[in-house]
């Protein structure tokens, strides 16, 4: 029973995280529409006054509750990742002890059952936008990145990606220490050739291929990446 309710508590985190992260991306947008403050710009003029094309107050309060939603989001992802960890763990141990069953609703042969039964449920559901599934046993689609500035006409805007995209895979970076200085490296490595990434937009999970490159602008892709 402890991993169905386990089970249990990730589905509906993983909701909340969901709404969180639609949330994120509304506040978003909204700072970066054309003539918006960006999520980091100068609410001042060059000269020191506040800018009286913006809603300062306004700004600021988006500013406020985007780091509020932020913080909250590592910490829900976090929960969910230990919540999958368990259950993965349940399912490993389903394949070296094997299970009698029990007549007895209420035993512990009963309780073996129902945490294999809630780990491959949730599994299940993981691995039904994986894009490896087949090759692996369990795919944790935890994103790790949040594209959160792109430039109109920049690399990464013509192939494909938007603001509020999820990374889940940039190349060979997938998650771990030092994401930022991965990613620059990845690019760098990569200019001129096609770089495999997998994203989630909208909760659906989307393979997209991203060519670094020299452009007007700055950088090789032309695209901000915010580590979640």
């Amino acid at each position: 029973m402890v991993a169905t309710n386990v089970k249990g508590e990730t589905f509906s985190l993983m909701d909340k995280r969901a709404a969180m992260e639609a949330e994120m991306n509304a506040i978003i947008e909204r700072l970066n529409q054309p003539g918006g403050p960006g999520l980091s710009g100068n609410l001042v003029d060059s000269e020191g006054f506040p800018r009286t094309d913006l809603d300062i107050p306004v700004v600021q309060a988006e500013r406020r509750r985007l780091a509020e939603l932020r913080n909250d989001h590592k910490e829900i992802s976090e929960k969910i990742n230990q919540n999958i960890q368990i259950l993965h763990a349940a399912r490993l141990g389903s394949k070296t002890s094997p299970l009698k069953v029990s007549g007895n609703e209420d035993g512990p042969n009963n309780q073996t059952s129902s945490a294999v039964e809630a780990g491959s449920s949730l599994q299940n559901v993981l691995l039904t936008h994986s894009p490896n599934s087949m090759d692996v046993d369990v795919v944790v689609n935890i994103p790790f990145a949040m594209v959160d500035e792109i430039s109109d006409s920049s690399p990464a805007a013509e192939d494909g990606l938007q603001l509020g995209d999820q990374i889940l895979k940039f190349g060979t970076v997938e998650a771990g220490e030092n994401l930022l200085q991965r990613l620059a490296s990845e690019s760098q490595s990569n200019m001129g050739r096609a770089i495999p990434v997998v994203i989630m937009r909208q909760g659906a999970v989307i393979n997209l291929t991203i060519t670094p490159r020299t452009w007007p602008g700055r950088g090789l892709l032309g695209c901000h990446f915010r580590i979640l």
